[in-house]
């Protein structure tokens, strides 16, 4: 990447749960977690959903790569692309990876080679020739490259998860994904992460009539839903607001339904979109 005074966003894949790729999730996307910022001369990867395979096969367009990977927890659907990710495999590429610990004390790095060994998948990740450099992150730590920021977050997630604050330039984006809200109270930590961010991309992966639904309620499941991210704006004074990780269930359809009534409640708001790009301004 060249030196750009651009801060820029881009979706590789929006869902969460399971990749749903068909004829009624087109318009949306079918892969799962993954979101690229590019600032700063440097690339950040949120996530290694399926989107990460997607994103892969575009970057070996632009050899030798380097990229800093950031991962929220280790839930299938965040890990499922890593696999795939074919630059990893490439000598001469460089990836620096970060991510909490499980409450197992594994890290990263044991986490995602766990998933490429035998029987659950026919290559070791020990064949992946790029470089590639592990750091365990706790919950308040901050991650500085240049003059690059990413400050940590706990996210109210089964066995943990954790988000992220990036600033460059005086312009901030937050990832908190995979996170629920509590039903007496508003999440302090997310919203302290989100203090006066310019974008906010949101775990919405309900509406609060699926969440509290007394006949099939989804409270406990690690999720939150979009009427809980405009009070998490309306309180940390977020500037714009991406509804992500679409329930697997929600067509194009549906989403388009309700971006229809997230944007009359609050007008600087849209649901992403997989290969979408926001420029943050």
């Amino acid at each position: 990447m060249t030196q750009t005074s651009d801060f820029l966003i881009q979706f590789w894949g929006v869902r969460g749960s399971i990749a749903v790729p068909g004829s009624d999730t087109v318009r949306y996307g079918g892969n799962t977690s993954c979101v690229e910022m590019r600032l700063g001369g440097k690339r950040l990867i949120f996530d290694a959903g399926t989107g990460l395979r997607v994103l892969g096969k575009h970057l070996l367009k632009q050899m030798p790569v380097e990229a800093y990977m950031f991962f929220s927890h280790s839930h299938w659907d965040h890990i499922q692309g890593f696999p795939f990710f074919v630059p990893a495999f490439i000598p001469g590429n460089r990836f620096h990876i970060y991510g909490g610990i499980a409450p197992t004390g594994a890290g990263m790095k044991q986490r995602l080679s766990d998933q490429m060994h035998h029987p659950n998948f026919p290559v070791p990740m020990q064949v992946m020739q790029s470089d590639m450099k592990f750091t365990d992150l706790m919950p308040g730590d901050t991650v500085q490259l240049g003059d690059i920021s990413i400050e940590t977050g706990p996210l109210n997630h089964p066995n943990t998860a954790l988000g992220y604050r990036v600033t460059w330039q005086g312009k901030t984006v937050v990832y908190a994904t995979d996170t629920e809200h509590y039903p007496d109270r508003i999440d302090e930590d997310v919203v302290h992460l989100s203090r006066n961010a310019d974008v906010l991309i949101y775990d919405a992966c309900y509406t609060d009539d699926e969440y509290y639904d007394p006949k099939a309620s989804k409270e406990g499941w690690g999720h939150s839903t979009w009427q809980h991210a405009l009070k998490v704006v309306e309180a940390a004074g977020v500037k714009k607001v991406i509804m992500f990780h679409h329930d697997p269930n929600h067509d194009d359809d549906f989403l388009d339904a309700v971006e229809a009534e997230v944007q009359t409640a609050y007008s600087n708001s849209i649901l992403a979109r997989e290969g979408m790009i926001v420029p943050v301004v």
